[in-house]
């Protein structure tokens, strides 16, 4: 589980993993092309004993196996280099020869391998040559007994000194393998560490989980829905426009057995789409037939007039402070069954107003009189209008934009929901990054309207002044007859 979580959070953070890599073969390029060529030059000793017969072939050739060891460490020790300095001009202290000699012995042989490593391709093959016979030199010293007769050890150079023609450092495909490498693993480290530090919502599963209801609608991002927030016109046959209706679906039939008429939209915060989606909801589900009435009780920042171009002046405020009949001022939108009541003027105790009896007696006579009510309320976390409005509905729908809110605001949202005892009827996932394959499944069933009918079988919806006297709809009617 924990690897998928992983995959998804690389993939979610890609730019991560690629803006890593690029830097890290940056800074490979930028150090290959500084650093500066070296070369290598190397010398092969063969280490033999005269011997005679089998027994003393072994003998002499475990003695040898442990005596290369020796010259090993011989090959890097101050007296050779000292020597090699005092008797060739190599441009060179002894301390810098030694840093610049290696050895390297194998297993179960008797061969001896230095190695000279410098910048200059020249110089290295000359401190080499002079290492070499500076050793053969050195090891006679070492091995002579001290009545003076020769050692038992002879050594031979058997390969070079030769030098290499191109330089061995630096190496630009390694250095560029190596390079892409780390930078990827520290791109996916890094896009890991993003992903576990953002706190912010970023999947419908994520959703559910921390508000412990289900998932009813994920409203795809539209680049569009800011200059045309409502599903009419070409918006209604939007991938927008879908998922409003699969909203409108899941929410008819979440309980059966204890439908919810009267249905507060609210969210965590501002800003998170929550008026656009009352508004929304309340026109496809106007479209399908049903009475809807759609309240904006979001008396301190009211929407719902401007996004569907209603007079605002006069509205929920009015009616509960009992200057006016509810019949007064529902409006009636477009050509559904849609009423919408707005908010009025702004009162200067909204709370209090929100959770009076007036408005509990409002409710019950809007219930009665249409099939579905809407209520855009406050968001949660700023003012607790919404929670007043919640109680005294049906149910709580809890929109959440993704990528904006943090699970601990969503959390605390929830816990003022159930601390008080409202039903939560399901949460919406709004402006959700929907995959391309679900996307190009809605395009291939998508239906232009405009392009199949005749013009004059096309009809959009209109935006409708306040019922007037003499013009109000039955539903309106009912409306001024429950209020008084």
């Amino acid at each position: 589980m924990d690897l998928f979580r992983h995959l998804r959070l690389v993939r979610r953070h890609w730019w991560i993993v690629l803006v890593t890599l690029m830097v890290a073969l940056g800074v490979t390029a930028l150090v290959t092309v500084r650093a500066q060529p070296r070369y290598v030059a190397s010398v092969t000793f063969f280490v033999t004993t005269p011997s005679q017969g089998v027994t003393d072939a072994y003998q002499g050739g475990l003695f040898l196996q442990q005596r290369v060891k020796s010259y090993a460490e011989l090959l890097t020790s101050d007296r050779l280099a000292q020597s090699v300095v005092a008797d060739n001009q190599v441009g060179l202290t002894a301390e810098q020869v030694q840093s610049r000699v290696s050895t390297a012995t194998e297993n179960g042989t008797v061969l001896l391998r230095a190695s000279v490593t410098d910048t200059d391709q020249t110089r290295a093959l000359r401190v080499t040559e002079a290492l070499a016979a500076k050793f053969v030199e050195l090891v006679q010293k070492v091995e002579t007994t001290p009545d003076g007769k020769a050692g038992p050890i002879k050594i031979e150079v058997v390969s070079g000194p030769a030098v290499s023609p191109t330089p061995v450092y630096p190496q630009p495909v390694r250095n560029f393998a190596v390079g892409a490498l780390l930078g990827l693993l520290a791109g996916v480290g890094l896009a890991i560490l993003r992903g576990l530090a953002d706190v912010r919502l970023r999947d419908a599963a994520g959703l559910q989980r921390v508000t412990g209801s289900p998932l009813l609608g994920e409203i795809p991002f539209e680049a569009t829905a800011k200059a045309s927030p409502l599903i009419v016109g070409e918006a209604a046959t939007s991938a927008r426009a879908e998922a409003v209706r699969k909203l409108r679906t899941n929410l008819r039939f979440v309980d059966v057995h204890e439908p919810a008429r009267v249905i507060a939209v609210t969210s965590a915060l501002q800003g998170e789409g929550k008026t656009t989606l009352s508004c929304n909801l309340a026109i496809a589900l106007a479209e399908a037939g049903w009475r809807v009435l759609l309240v904006d009780a979001d008396l301190r920042r009211p929407k719902v007039g401007d996004y569907l171009g209603l007079d605002n002046g006069v509205g929920l405020t009015d009616v509960l402070v009992g200057d006016v009949q509810v019949g007064d001022v529902v409006q009636r939108w477009g050509d559904k069954s849609l009423l919408v009541l707005p908010s009025g003027s702004a009162p200067p105790n909204p709370s209090e107003l929100l959770g009076s009896k007036a408005m509990a007696d409002l409710l019950l006579a809007l219930r009665e009189s249409a099939d579905i009510v809407i209520i855009d309320t406050a968001p949660l976390l700023a003012v607790t209008d919404g929670v007043v409005v919640a109680v005294q509905a049906d149910g709580a729908l809890l929109v959440t934009q993704q990528g904006r809110t943090s699970r601990s605001q969503v959390a605390t949202a929830a816990r003022s929901l159930h601390s008080v005892s409202v039903r939560m009827l399901g949460c919406v996932l709004n402006m959700a990054k929907v995959p391309k394959a679900e996307a190009y499944q809605y395009e291939a069933y998508r239906v232009v309207v405009a392009a199949e009918l005749p013009a004059e079988r096309v009809s959009t919806p209109r935006h409708a002044a306040p019922a007037e006297a003499g013009v109000v709809s039955d539903r309106t009617q009912e409306l001024t007859r429950l209020s008084r």
